[in-house]
């Protein structure tokens, strides 16, 4: 009589294929359970009418600045910027809110349930787990970025962006929403309780979005150095470059000229600290976005410089430090607008990546098992 072995269950998820069937199944079971949750379509129905309502709202404020402008003989830029860039800032303000609840409490809500040990005892490693409940809460953060879509398609319909802003806008924000809960899952398995994690994913938020501003803040106080500059003599009768001042748009071109000789001033040396306002997600976003060019005025792109790339380029002031922002520093003429041909976004991406991975790495530790040791009151099974 001959006796057949039968593979263990789950022993076909060895190798790179068992690796990701492994994964997708948590993941499949996570979405299951946040679909069957009625509270999940009531917040994705409260974020459709939050960001409509805020669309509604900038298209009246800009119709109305329109009327003002007209019969003031001013100019007005186009509709479809302004209500990208509101759209862009409140879905990731919202995206920033929602993320943490939906990640924070994703491996330490198991726990308290009772059900991660039973995942632990199977053949599933910790890194699947994770890898698994990481995609999951990714997914569902991701619908209410699906779901303001129309708004930015109707920004775009009303002229001054293309497609292309969309697509950047997109991806940035859904990477900013893969961070936080990238974030939210390594905390939820450090911490035991719910609470306390979702209570700490917030804070951490918080840090990137404020508290990276006011590091800045008091960093650029502390980073006080010097830098060789000369007079600058401005002159509001200067032609722009040998151009109509009235017909051109060039934000580059300068309004003074260096005189006299190289004197060491006193300035704020912010670079030595751009990387800490490089950490903060707007930042991150607003840097990526490609804006118009400002001396392409026939392509039909009419953008006057709005919030998001007010603060690209802040922050691209910050990375360059006085010797490209300072006027007249080591005796050159500094551009009025820097070019995004020195992005700051890639540096605040890697750091926020590195920041999330490492959150990560500690929860797997977290999972391993048998399990060393065991905080008090932790929940077996």
């Amino acid at each position: 009589m001959s006796v057949t072995e039968q593979a263990p269950v789950g022993a076909e998820r060895t190798g790179h294929g068992g690796h990701l069937r492994a994964v997708g199944n948590v993941m499949g079971l996570e979405l299951r359970q946040r679909l069957r949750a009625r509270g999940w379509y009531i917040m994705l129905g409260v974020w459709f009418v939050v960001i409509g309502f805020v669309t509604l709202l900038t298209w009246s404020s800009w119709n109305a600045s329109r009327v003002y402008a007209e019969n003031s003989n001013g100019t007005v830029g186009s509709a479809g910027s302004m209500i990208f860039e509101i759209v862009v800032a409140f879905v990731l303000l919202f995206g920033l809110l929602v993320a943490p609840a939906l990640s924070a409490n994703a491996v330490n809500g198991d726990r308290a349930g009772g059900t991660l040990a039973i995942l632990q005892v199977t053949l599933l490693t910790p890194g699947q787990i994770l890898w698994g409940k990481f995609l999951a809460s990714w997914i569902a953060a991701l619908a209410f970025l699906v779901t303001s879509l129309p708004f930015l398609i109707f920004a775009v319909l009303q002229g001054g962006m293309t497609a292309g802003h969309i697509l950047v806008a997109l991806l940035m924000l859904a990477l900013e929403l893969g961070v936080v809960c990238g974030i939210g899952v390594g905390i939820s398995a450090l911490a035991n309780r719910p609470l306390f994690s979702i209570v700490i994913s917030y804070l951490t938020v918080a840090a990137l979005v404020v508290g990276t501003v006011l590091a800045f803040g008091l960093g650029v106080g502390a980073s006080l150095g010097t830098v060789k500059a000369n007079e600058a003599v401005y002159n509001s009768s200067m032609p722009y470059s040998g151009q109509d001042a009235s017909t051109n748009s060039d934000a580059t071109a300068p309004q003074y000229f260096c005189q006299g000789p190289l004197v060491e001033q006193r300035v704020p040396r912010t670079e030595r600290v751009a990387w800490l306002l490089s950490l903060n997600p707007y930042v991150v976003v607003a840097d990526a976005i490609p804006y118009p060019s400002r001396n392409d005025t026939q392509a039909g792109m009419s953008y006057l410089g709005g919030m998001l790339e007010t603060i690209s380029q802040g922050a691209r002031g910050a990375l360059a430090g006085p010797e490209g922002t300072y006027p007249c520093a080591n005796g050159k003429v500094q551009p009025r607008y820097l070019t995004q041909a020195t992005p700051t976004w890639p540096l605040g991406l890697a750091l926020q990546i590195l920041l999330a991975g490492l959150l990560m790495w500690l929860g797997w530790r977290s999972l391993r098992t048998p399990s060393r040791k065991l905080a008090r009151g932790t929940r077996i099974a």
